[in-house]
């Protein structure tokens, strides 16, 4: 019994090793108001955390994503609004000394016959270099976590003359941690990238008297995707209500729906 927990303790400790840790320290988020035949340059700024030297791989794809949890990174082109022939970097692989920071800089450089309005995107991915060392000298298997980032480069292209167009996709409550949470899964229909908020106005359905206005944080929405906001409705009371969904974005732009809401005592 006692070699049995010996044996399951070494595996789990060679199962949690891990290597450097490698952080991105400038924001996941780079956006730009562009016009046609002009160049951008914006820079990714990396620090290696860890205690060993660590190589780190970047590289261009396509991105999207649904309310449903699909996450897709896809080869570049597989977005018809893809940016990526338009963004060189200086270097796709740097190396990092242990506690090392490093910036690795790119540009922008928007075509001269852009012609359709709105928002053109894609995703840097900074991805640290596993470096196989096999061991003959241990048994069970060494598992590294790498953690990658994907750092969305988004560019505006005469954004005056597009917009986005959200619409509301689901409404459920679902109880997290204690907490009823309301989710709202909003979809961004047009060409434009925003950041919206979700609010919910409720009301008292027999009286008509407002309970009250609950929002979720602010998140981005790109072109064609979709996400599930969360609003914390736990002060309101198990029962029947009239609701009123207001999605509104940076320009103050708002989208409303009507929904009946039953929030239930479990």
């Amino acid at each position: 019994m006692i070699k049995r927990i010996l044996l399951l303790i070494i595996l789990f400790l060679q199962f949690c090793f891990l290597k450097a840790g490698i952080v991105v320290l400038n924001g996941l988020s780079h956006s730009y108001q562009v016009e046609n035949g002009k160049i951008y340059k914006g820079k990714i700024e990396i620090e290696n955390t860890g205690n060993q030297s660590q190589s780190v791989k970047l590289f261009l794809r396509d991105y999207s994503y649904q309310s449903d949890g699909t996450i897709n990174y896809s080869a570049p082109h597989t977005n018809s609004k893809t940016n990526t022939d338009w963004i060189k970097m200086n270097t796709n692989l740097v190396t990092l000394k242990a506690k090392q920071k490093t910036e690795v800089y790119y540009e922008i450089t928007v075509p001269n016959n852009v012609s359709e309005p709105g928002t053109y995107w894609s995703v840097i991915i900074v991805e640290p270099v596993e470096e196989i060392k096999p061991n003959d000298n241990k048994q069970g298997v060494n598992i590294t976590s790498i953690i990658r980032y994907a750092i969305q480069v988004i560019t505006d292209f005469d954004s005056e003359k597009a917009k986005p167009d959200l619409k509301f996709e689901d409404v459920k409550i679902e109880k997290e941690e204690g907490k009823q949470i309301l989710k709202i899964a909003i979809a961004n229909k047009g060409n434009l990238y925003c950041k919206p908020t979700a609010n919910i106005e409720i009301y008292n359905k027999k009286t008509g008297e407002k309970i009250g206005n609950f929002s979720s944080q602010a998140l981005g929405l790109l072109p064609q995707t979709s996400k599930y906001f969360h609003i914390d409705i736990s002060k309101v009371s198990p029962d029947k209500y009239n609701a009123v969904l207001i999605a509104t974005d940076e320009e103050e732009n708002a989208f409303a729906l009507n929904v009946e809401l039953e929030i239930k005592n479990d």
